[in-house]
């Protein structure tokens, strides 16, 4: 296939934009394989700032960042990534280059505790004030459970009535596929 897949596509756009010793936040670190892909990229001098509201995914991604050595440049936050902004120091602020979402629920775990539409655009807001110039917000929108169908059209009409002097959005989405295929918005600051 020559065309990329979604999860491809997000991690190209990544590395496009997040150099070595860059900081990058992974605002739903679930699992933690983001967290380790975005902590390899930024390298020993780099830093990435984790957020989740569950122990669990904390837990998991501690324990992965921990098996490949990658836990001194990774601090994660037991929080909403809607406090981002409070709680990644303010030396950060104005160089953060790359950040990831991937809404929804943690994959093996309670589908009841959803990322919702509220705390996705307010971490996008303060994000868009502490970014480098053409960092990048990468979302991963993943929206058919119960919930994300809300979600999904919020962070549309959000973005799209995001200023044109202020970022590009682009939206990339298999339009053909069955079953809510994930889908993702990239936001590109100017």
């Amino acid at each position: 296939m020559n065309i990329e897949k979604i999860l491809p596509f997000a991690k190209n756009l990544l590395n496009k934009a997040v150099k070595p010793g860059d900081a990058v936040v992974d605002a739903t670190v679930g699992n933690g394989y983001d967290t380790v892909f975005l902590a390899e990229l930024v390298g020993e001098s780099g830093q990435v700032f984790g957020f989740d509201i569950q122990e669990e995914a904390i837990v998991a991604s501690k324990e992965r960042l921990k098996q490949q050595c990658l836990s001194e440049r990774v601090t994660i936050f037991h929080s909403g990534h809607e406090h981002l902004s409070h709680l990644i120091p303010d030396i950060y602020h104005g160089k953060v280059s790359g950040t990831i979402f991937n809404l929804g629920y943690l994959p093996g775990s309670d589908k009841t505790i959803v990322t919702r539409p509220e705390t996705t655009i307010a971490a996008i807001q303060q994000l868009l004030e502490i970014m480098t110039p053409e960092g990048i917000i990468v979302l991963v929108v993943y929206h058919g459970h119960k919930g994300g169908a809300e979600e999904r059209d919020c962070l549309l009409a959000y973005c799209q009535q995001i200023d044109q002097h202020t970022a590009h959005v682009l939206q990339y989405q298999f339009i053909n596929q069955q079953n809510n295929p994930a889908f993702i918005i990239a936001i590109e600051k100017i």
